[in-house]
């Protein structure tokens, strides 16, 4: 008798506050409702990193862009650094997120318009969200010296859907 009052009970509390409804749910209608309000991340299948690259970059006669490796970037006016990712067996668009943490708040900071930017209170690190295509599975992104900027030990991380990709740690040396 009480299995049987339990059921009775737990089904009018269900039937009360809408667990069980009277009309059948439309499982596409609720898929194209879920869709819309919390889109499914861009990149849903999993990524392997198949090479990573950091250094400074250099620019050709033609346009093509190469990356000397370092560790080290010289602090002069105009050097450009940054990385290089390539993705294995991917194409189209990919989400990243880089975090550039600086030993200390450099004098003023830039990017390009547009970007999805931020800095931390402190100043010392900064978050940039960026969608880019990717069609060789190649995604990167660099940094300008400019004055002011803080010599001592950089560190980047990358992240595709919150997974953390790739870290890169230089330190940005006086030019003697």
């Amino acid at each position: 008798m009480r299995i049987w009052t339990t059921t009775a009970v737990l089904a009018a509390f269900w039937l009360i506050s809408g667990v069980i409804g009277s009309k059948p749910i439309n499982a596409t209608s609720v898929l194209g409702e879920n869709a819309i309000s919390s889109p499914a991340p861009t990149n849903a299948k999993q990524m392997t990193v198949s090479n990573t690259e950091f250094g400074l970059k250099r620019v050709d006669s033609k346009g093509n862009v190469t990356i000397f490796q370092t560790t080290r970037v010289p602090l002069q006016e105009g050097n450009s650094y940054g990385w290089r990712i390539k993705l294995k067996n991917y194409q189209g668009e990919v989400k990243w997120r880089e975090v550039l943490y600086l030993p200390k708040p450099p004098e003023t900071w830039g990017t390009d318009s547009g970007e999805d930017f931020s800095i931390s209170a402190d100043g010392k690190t900064s978050v940039t969200r960026r969608t880019q295509s990717a069609p060789e599975g190649v995604i990167e992104n660099f940094w300008t010296i400019a004055p002011g900027d803080p010599v001592g030990k950089h560190r980047i991380e990358v992240y595709i859907d919150n997974r953390l990709i790739g870290t890169f740690q230089f330190e940005v040396i006086p030019v003697k």
